[in-house]
């Protein structure tokens, strides 16, 4: 049976290439292409999903393929006018590996794995021992006591799993610099948490010297332990109650299991979200690759290490001896490095944990660079495509996750493109204006199309394009720099506790503002093209159009790097659980309505706003005897209070003074995993191709005036401080 199947799909393929080689007039094609796009809005409506869903990409493949044919034969300018067959070339090459990289997304997520289903909680003395570490590096006493506090609270048998605090910041290394004031800082950062994680009940382990990153550190704690599972959280990674009990009984299961991953859940928005104000509303950035291209990877045994929020087998990594450090993503190299020896993935689709990320844009972007430059060095170094042990699908899973991070170079391409046109009149596409309508726009349409087939309740029409264009303009140098030479990048912590405290525009934002002027620039030039030579009019009017359409990216990238003022550094989580506050020696019934990392919302009926004025001093203790931190006090301070129907609403922040305190933080933030999964699906919403696009459009029109405006503000704010009294 899976002979006849294999035939059939060959059979199918070869036809498919004869047919769309096959020489046609315009008209046919034009005619077939809106037929097949016809087809495939009416399959989405009808027949989303299963045998359907394939007929659908299949015929938006065949589109591609005829629009590649006509592109490869009959648009390239002779080789003898150079000024026009290189930039072409260029041209070509990018649109190749944009179909490509679309060829391997469709092998890997076309028909993803369903969630899994949640587990039997097995008995506690079948349970496997567990040590959870947790690397440090720079990372601050608040944050660190969070994450601690939260894995040390997992719904576990204690004797079961140890919690580790692997401290990179402490090392003896450090703690002797030549440097008096490196030094002084690395022995009471040392000081302060040695006692935090006493308080917490919590291993404290440094080492001699920083080698080799966050591979080294994780690998210290390796030789200091020894548990049969190796659980790793990120600093500013808290886990749930129920992480341990929803991953640990897969390794019992299935056979040469070395990882269990779960997705990376953010509760603040990165510089895009929080500046475009779409986090709530929007499929964050890191849902397409959590929410479809792992459960795609998982089909194929190849879903890999993201360095955090995941269960390693420990009898694995001594295969390795630890976790790979040859590049600075160590967490993919691992996982190749493990595949490569018959050694099995899997993927949870659940949140697990809540994180933090970047909040600046330039402290995005350096980590963007790190994760390109460390794939770079993986495809380079390790070449996964080539790997002996690595099954076929495998490579090609480990292709798409890292030739994806060659995006700059085409994002760029597509970029200046137009404008060898525009400002040079370069012939670098030989077609009129009507092939461009019946090839270029169907081709668009329907690549459109399929990208919501593959990924449209996790990323909305246009947003890839924004992500890849904000980072381009930087990463391309990363990954040009790690080409010539793998082993030069070394591992850089990204900050993730800054706050803004005023709204400014971005130290990064010169490069977006200078092409958004060349580009509007080349609008100007365009308009003057179609009035002073109308007989080039329809290739003018396209080219013309394809700037536009990087105009309206460029404009909302303007919204991108004018960046908000924002001093919560995470959302507020909605709750209703009881509490008692305690003000001047007396003390209410209360409710907890939601809580942050770094403040809660206290509801106390019967009282008005003026009992709790500003800067009191109040004492809070959740009451519900099955809570874990049920009676441990919180010392909390008024910021605002209101009137509400019931009493006094009290908005609060939160003193983090001793151990006890990240306890009830973590029982009020971090708990519940269903928090996390309710908050995601709010936001899994398919608005369609067209209500996207508009969308965007509207988006893009009004970032660009937000934009300009900031710019025009910082400027004067400029010369006013250099005028002289």
């Amino acid at each position: 049976m899976k002979f006849v199947a294999v035939l059939f799909w060959f059979l199918a393929s070869v036809s498919v290439l004869f047919l769309v080689t096959q020489p046609v007039s315009l008209q046919a094609h034009l005619t077939a292409g809106v037929l097949v796009i016809v087809a495939m809005i009416l399959l989405k409506w009808l027949r989303p999903l299963g045998v359907w869903r394939h007929i659908a990409l299949a015929l938006g493949t065949a589109v591609v393929l005829r629009y590649i044919f006509w592109r490869a034969t009959s648009t390239i300018p002779p080789v003898s006018q150079w000024e026009n067959f290189i930039p072409a070339i260029l041209l070509l090459a990018a649109e190749l590996y944009c179909v490509m990289m679309l060829a391997i997304s469709l092998f890997t997520v076309s028909d993803p794995l369903p969630s899994r289903p949640p587990r039997k909680r097995d008995p506690d003395d079948m349970l496997p021992t567990v040590d959870v570490f947790v690397p440090s590096y720079n990372e601050e006493e608040e944050l660190l006591g969070a994450t601690l506090a939260a894995a040390k609270a997992m719904d576990y048998p204690a004797d079961r799993f140890t919690v580790w605090l692997l401290d990179d910041g402490g090392t003896v290394q450090k703690c002797e610099s030549e440097d008096a004031t490196v030094a002084v800082s690395a022995q009471r950062r040392k000081e302060r948490l040695e006692s935090l994680c006493a308080d917490l009940g919590v291993r404290y382990l440094t080492r001699a010297r920083n080698e080799h990153a966050k591979a080294g550190n994780l690998n210290n704690g390796l030789e200091h332990s020894t548990g049969d599972l190796i659980a790793v959280f990120d600093a500013d990674h808290a886990p749930t109650r129920d992480f341990l009990r929803r991953t640990v009984g897969y390794f019992a299961e299935i056979p040469k299991l070395f990882l269990v991953q779960t997705p990376h859940f953010f509760l603040n928005p990165d510089p895009l979200e929080r500046n475009l104000e779409t986090f709530r509303i929007m499929p964050s950035e890191n849902e397409m690759f959590y929410g479809v291209i792992q459960r795609g990877l998982d089909k194929w045994n190849a879903s890999f290490f993201c360095g955090s929020a995941a269960v390693l087998s420990r009898a694995a990594l001594a295969e390795t001896s630890g976790f790979s450090g040859v590049s600075i993503t160590e967490d993919c190299e691992t996982a190749v490095e493990l595949h490569s020896r018959g050694w099995k993935s899997i993927y949870i689709d659940r949140p697990l944990i809540a994180g933090l990320q970047p909040s600046t844009f330039a402290n995005f972007i350096g980590q963007r660079s790190r994760w390109a430059q460390g794939m770079m060095q993986i495809l380079l170094l390790k070449s996964p495509i080539f790997k002996r042990g690595l099954r076929l699908s495998q490579r090609l899973c480990y292709a798409s996750s890292t030739l994806f991070w060659l995006f700059p170079f085409t994002r760029l391409i597509f970029l200046v493109a137009p404008l060898f046109y525009i400002f040079f009149n370069l012939k670098i596409f030989n077609a009129s204006g009507e092939e461009f309508l019946a090839y270029v726009a169907i081709y668009m349409i329907v690549n459109v199309i399929m990208q919501n087939y593959l990924y449209g309740r996790y990323r909305w029409p246009w947003i890839s394009e924004l992500y890849e264009y904000i980072q381009s303009v930087y990463l391309i140098r990363a990954v040009i720099s790690a080409m010539l030479n793998p082993r030069t990048p070394t591992f850089k912590v990204t900050s993730k506790s800054e706050s803004l405290e005023e709204s400014r525009v971005s130290e990064l934002a010169t490069p977006f503002y200078v092409i958004f002027a060349v580009l509007l620039f080349a609008v100007g030039v365009t308009v003057w093209r179609i009035i002073e030579q109308p007989y080039d009019a329809d290739i003018t009017l396209v080219v013309g159009g394809w700037n536009v359409f990087n105009l309206i990216i460029a404009g909302c990238a303007l919204g991108v790097v004018s960046e908000r003022s924002d001093l919560r550094r995470s959302i507020r989580v909605p709750l209703a659980r009881r509490c008692e506050v305690v003000c001047d020696g007396e003390a209410f019934p209360g409710t907890v309505v939601d809580a942050s990392s770094s403040g809660l919302r206290l509801s106390v009926p019967g009282h008005g706003p003026g009992r709790f004025p500003q800067g009191t001093q109040l004492t809070m203790r959740l009451t519900r005897p099955r809570s874990p931190t049920a009676n441990l006090p919180l010392a909390v301070t008024v910021m605002r209070a209101r009137q509400d129907d019931a009493g006094a609403m009290l908005g609060c922040n939160i003193s983090l003074e001793k151990a006890a305190d990240y306890s009830v933080l973590a029982d009020l933030v971090y708990a519940d995993s269903s928090k996390w999964r309710d908050f995601q699906k709010q936001r899994r919403v398919n608005i369609g191709v067209l209500r996207g696009t508009a969308r965007f459009v509207l988006m893009s029109l009004y970032q660009t005036g937000r934009g300009l405006v900031y710019l025009v503000r910082r400027n004067g704010s400029s010369s006013r401080e250099e005028t002289p009294a």
